[in-house]
């Protein structure tokens, strides 16, 4: 199993927002298990309410919304997922940098959990990567979440911001290794 811990940083210091976004993110053969932790002022935070079925929706970036992107190593391709706290989702697959974005239609559904405490808020997700990525592959991983609060300002967090403006499509972001079966 290769295993690693992540922490994100907003793109911009908010002064007013005390929040630590951390997790872990592993891949076991070829499953991939992600666990996010919201840690903080929740009650700033606007976290839309659950979904009764949830459902693959668009644009779910324009509120809070955790984000992840899978890139084969030494190729362009890649992946973006959303996972919305309604329980919404999507997934989109890339061909290169932002170019002939499509839904990844191999994944007909992507169940996670969501669970809520006072300070907390915890997301995860098992995804079975077989329907589009081979075992064999080695993957470059990008972690990110879009976060709105009450005010509607939406901030953005990752690992690594490397542009002039925050943008998760840079691949020289997707700073964490995740290893294939050799």
């Amino acid at each position: 199993m290769n295993q690693q811990q992540f922490s994100l940083q907003p793109f911009t210091p908010i002064p007013h927002l005390d929040l630590q976004i951390y997790g872990k993110i592993a891949r076991n053969h070829n499953t991939l298990g992600i666990n996010y932790i919201f840690q903080g002022d929740l009650e700033k935070i606007d976290i839309p309410t659950p979904a009764d079925i949830p459902t693959r929706q668009h644009e779910l970036w324009q509120a809070t919304c955790f984000e992840f992107f899978l890139g084969i190593k030494h190729s362009p391709r890649y992946w973006e997922f959303n996972l919305s706290p309604t329980g919404d989702w999507n997934i989109y697959h890339f061909d290169d940098y932002r170019q002939g974005m499509q839904e990844e239609t191999a994944i007909p559904s992507l169940p996670f959990t969501l669970h809520r405490q006072p300070e907390t808020l915890q997301l995860t997700l098992q995804l079975d990567l077989h329907k589009f990525i081979a075992p064999e592959m080695n993957l470059d991983v990008g972690i990110t979440t879009v976060v709105k609060d009450v005010n509607g300002v939406i901030t953005y967090w990752a690992l690594k911001h490397s542009g002039a403006e925050a943008d998760f499509h840079l691949r020289d972001s997707f700073t964490i290794d995740l290893m294939g079966i050799s």
